[in-house]
């Protein structure tokens, strides 16, 4: 987990290192001498970079995907537990208060302490216990009218829904891209930069510039997967809005 402040750092060392070493090539191998491989080092950085570029894309698009789904789950368990509250309405009296109790503070266990922990990388337990009471409280029902019976049975499934969804954000909580998937990503950043390095420019200004740029896209690109990979944790994280706004409606 990087905080913005880690992030500037790592793209400023990673910047300055790799003008460090153009600086240093250039002073133990000319760009003069390099320019007879200019043909050698063109077709290999046209490959490596194609190749870096697509795996670079289907990273980022994967980890992006995960995020959007971790956002659309977490706004699902809002939603089934707002409905829950609802049709906790047409339960008896006993039932109802303690169910719609129970909602609200599953609401706030989620807000002051899931959220919290799961930032921290940790697996939070105050909700699992407050869901399996509110299982204990449907399944306590002796349900004496047909409507009664119905808003028993809609209010099991809408539990039964917010209990899936709750599962899944907790494994999205702990989810990360392999260690193997970020060796490819590090070591090809490392080899695309340097291939670019070794170029041969007539004009040293701009070939510098040509890879700072293309140092800093890459860096950006890396920590962006870096952040989004960890949907609860990262600087850019799933927000807790959908449960504050649930909060909000059932204590109105």
């Amino acid at each position: 987990m990087l905080t913005l402040t880690q992030n500037i750092v790592i793209l400023v060392v990673t910047m300055t290192c790799s003008m460090l070493f153009m600086a240093l090539l250039n002073r133990f191998w000319p760009r003069e001498r390099r320019t007879a491989h200019n043909d050698l080092i063109g077709w290999q950085l046209g490959i490596l970079g194609t190749t870096y570029a697509v795996i670079l894309g289907f990273m980022l698009y994967t980890v992006w995907t995960n995020f959007g789904e971790a956002n659309v789950n977490t706004d699902l368990e809002a939603n089934s537990l707002r409905n829950v509250y609802n049709i906790a309405q047409g339960l008896p009296d006993p039932q109802r208060i303690l169910l719609q109790q129970q909602a609200r503070a599953y609401a706030d266990a989620v807000i002051s302490y899931d959220w919290p922990e799961m930032h921290g990388g940790k697996i939070p337990e105050e909700t699992h216990l407050l869901d399996h009471d509110m299982w204990k409280t449907l399944t306590s029902i002796k349900a004496a009218t047909p409507s009664e019976l119905v808003a028993q049975d809609h209010a099991m499934t809408e539990l039964s829904s917010l209990t899936e969804h709750r599962r899944t954000r907790l494994i999205q909580s702990v989810y990360r891209l392999p260690t193997i998937l970020w060796a490819v990503l590090i070591v090809g950043g490392l080899v695309t930069i340097l291939s670019a390095s070794l170029f041969g420019a007539a004009n040293r200004t701009l070939h510098m510039a040509q890879v700072f740029f293309f140092t800093l896209l890459i860096t950006l690109v890396l920590l962006a997967i870096a952040d989004v990979n960890l949907p609860f944790r990262g600087w850019v994280h799933v927000s807790d809005f959908a449960f504050q706004h649930a909060r909000k409606n059932m204590n109105d």
